[in-house]
């Protein structure tokens, strides 16, 4: 039965069977769901509709070596996002740098449940350079390891550890408050 499968075996399995990338969307579909509903809320069902595809079209080029298939489905929906704030851009028809940037900091406020903390955490976060902010909220909200997430930016594990490291450290420095959640 395919859903005893590890994920990497589900997708090895692919090649021959199709039908074995089911018990992948079944099993991640909640958490690549709640990954976009935090960063892009109103579209985030469209999102995930196009992240599958997208996995389903490049699952031969999932490579183990490289990191667990959690990790590589954050990476595709981590390109999905960007391009989808891509597209939000060019749609834009204002004047240069005004409105939407490509990293919608206004709608994850919205959605942070510590309403007090909020306004403060919102420019503590969008303080850090976006490769620290991204590592941050993969390893805080996703709830990937540093592994995890290094594999879905597509950096080393060490580089990552060493960003995550920084990026805690800027958050520590600047935030006298208590935050709530596991930033650390």
């Amino acid at each position: 039965m395919t859903t005893d499968l590890d994920d990497e075996e589900l997708l090895a399995r692919t090649a021959r069977d199709p039908a074995a990338f089911e018990p992948l969307v079944v099993r991640h579909s909640a958490a690549l769901h709640g990954y976009f509903a935090r960063r892009a809320p109103a579209a985030a069902d469209d999102l995930l509709a196009e992240l599958w595809l997208r996995a389903y079209a490049a699952r031969q080029g999932f490579d183990a070596a490289r990191g667990p298939a959690r990790a590589w489905l954050f990476g595709v929906a981590r390109n999905v996002l960007s391009a989808h704030w891509r597209r939000l851009a060019q749609q834009h028809t204002g004047p240069p740098g005004a409105g939407r940037d490509d990293d919608p900091w206004e709608a994850v406020d919205a959605r942070l449940d510590a309403a007090a903390v909020a306004p403060r955490l919102r420019a503590l976060l969008a303080g850090l350079p976006p490769d620290e902010r991204e590592l941050l909220l993969l390893v805080a909200w996703e709830q990937l390891t540093p592994g995890e997430a290094a594999a879905a930016v597509g950096i080393p594990a060490g580089t990552a550890r060493s960003r995550l490291h920084r990026a805690r450290t800027r958050l520590r420095a600047s935030a006298p408050l208590k935050l709530t959640g596991d930033l650390s």
